[in-house]
């Protein structure tokens, strides 16, 4: 007779049921949720006589279950143990635990068939809280519904096993009622599995604004030694590893989308500020190069690498090991940011140490600039910004004329003719090395400050 009451019952999408777990409110259930309950339904609009022998069949099924409460619990949790794999370690850790909070799971729900309005709202804050329960503890939540719907069965199945012993010509009407205890299994899945997703949109709050607070504590260098190794564990990052940071501003930055692209494969943490995006990124152990010059093969890759929109500025630091050395890296970052040219693009430091130089003391790099470029200031402005643009690019041609003359569209005559014209008004000498450092760094003092 059993398989016949079965093939009647429509499957649940993810019926409900006990779903023990190690913690110390909540276990798993099938217990009655959103609706009032089986019983509840019939007995507030009993549409026959059939409808009411049906509960009254339920209520003498459910009454003699409760008596096997505990010996419905064992096989339950013995289930479980067997079929579900996400269960087995939480049992062997604290099988008592677990016995205990299934059994006051199986007894309210099956209780909730025989007084629905009575047990209704301790059933529901049951099943929240198992919901919630399991989300913290990191339960799939396939093994949670797997579990409620393996303990609606397992009631279901004590029903039909008692009303055959007993009454076995009562079965055709406890039939009646077989759709209405698994709707009622269903929207317990229902309730366990919002509770779950809402309590994991929760805990994922909490872990992004714990990780945006560590990152942001270790970049601004107010994070203390002795909370360094629980940031490693936070951020999963070496505590010893090697770290650049990046720095980004401009256009867009500070806002929710990512502006700054990283290679592929770079492992990277970003933390955007009011006005600065930033990237941590994690770089190879030293002991993975080999030659002294593979740390700088792999930050000029890494800037090679990068996108950002036309416009962005993008200063990337040096390299510095260990998290507690983060505030020192943005420091680097930030001055390679500050040498970067104001139309954007991206400056490596040390790729550019006489423009970081210059930017790190900005009252030092006008007073360079103004003393090397200042008697050039009577000029016109066009004649003034010709004589500085030929010395420019003469210092970035290697000091080549011809070079120079290629790129400015003249003859190197011409070019010679400018070099000479600026060592006159400046009364200093491209022929002297002393002073073609200060004319560089003036150069780039003016440019950079904006002198």
């Amino acid at each position: 007779m059993t398989h016949v009451i079965r093939s009647r019952v429509r499957a649940p999408h993810a019926s409900p049921v006990m779903s023990p777990v190690a913690s110390p409110v909540a276990s798993p259930v099938m217990s009655p949720a959103v609706s009032p309950g089986v019983a509840g339904a019939a007995h507030r609009r009993p549409r026959s006589p059939v409808d009411a022998e049906s509960v009254a069949v339920l209520h003498r099924a459910a009454e003699a279950l409760m008596d096997d409460i505990a010996g419905l619990t064992h096989r339950l949790v013995a289930a479980l143990r067997d079929k579900e794999p996400a269960y087995r370690e939480a049992i062997e850790a604290d099988a008592a635990e677990i016995w205990h909070e299934a059994n006051r799971s199986l007894r309210l729900s099956v209780g909730s068939l025989i007084r629905p309005r009575e047990s209704r709202e301790a059933v529901c804050r049951l099943s929240w809280r198992i919901g919630e329960c399991r989300a913290e503890q990191g339960l799939p939540l396939d093994a949670l519904l797997h579990a409620f719907r393996l303990g609606g069965a397992m009631v279901w199945q004590g029903l039909v096993d008692e009303t055959t012993r007993r009454r076995p010509e009562d079965i055709r009407l406890l039939v009646h009622v077989a759709a209405d205890v698994w709707s009622f299994v269903d929207e317990h899945c229902g309730l366990v599995a919002d509770a779950y997703r809402a309590t994991e949109r929760r805990l994922a709050r909490r872990r992004q604004n714990h990780q945006r607070l560590t990152v942001s504590a270790l970049l601004d260098g107010t994070a203390r030694i002795a909370d360094i190794p629980d940031a490693a564990t936070t951020l999963g990052l070496p505590e010893e590893g090697r770290y650049v940071v990046v720095a980004a501003t401009g256009a867009g930055v500070g806002g929710t989308a990512e502006v700054v692209g990283v290679p592929p494969g770079t492992r990277a943490l970003r933390h955007v500020a009011e006005d600065a995006e930033y990237v941590v990124v994690l770089l190879a152990d030293e002991s993975a190069y080999e030659d002294a010059s593979g740390a700088g093969r792999e930050l000029a890759a890494l800037a090679a690498g990068l996108t950002a929109p036309a416009g962005v500025r993008v200063g990337i630091g040096s390299a510095v090991t260990g998290l507690a050395a983060l505030g020192e890296a943005r420091g680097l970052a930030g001055t390679a940011l500050r040498a970067c040219p104001r139309d954007g693009g991206v400056v490596l430091l040390e790729q550019h140490l006489p423009a970081a130089l210059v930017v790190s003391s900005s009252r030092l790099g006008a007073a360079l600039a103004e003393r090397v470029l200042g008697p050039l200031d009577p000029l016109a402005p066009a004649d003034r910004d010709l004589l500085v643009g030929t010395v420019r690019t003469w210092l970035e041609a290697d000091g080549s004329a011809q070079r120079a003359g290629t790129r400015l569209y003249c003859h190197r005559n011409t070019v010679l003719n400018r070099l000479r014209r600026f060592e006159q008004l400046t009364g200093r000498s491209l022929a002297r090395p002393a002073d073609v450092v200060e004319i560089s760094l003036a150069l780039a003092a003016g440019r950079l400050l904006d002198i």
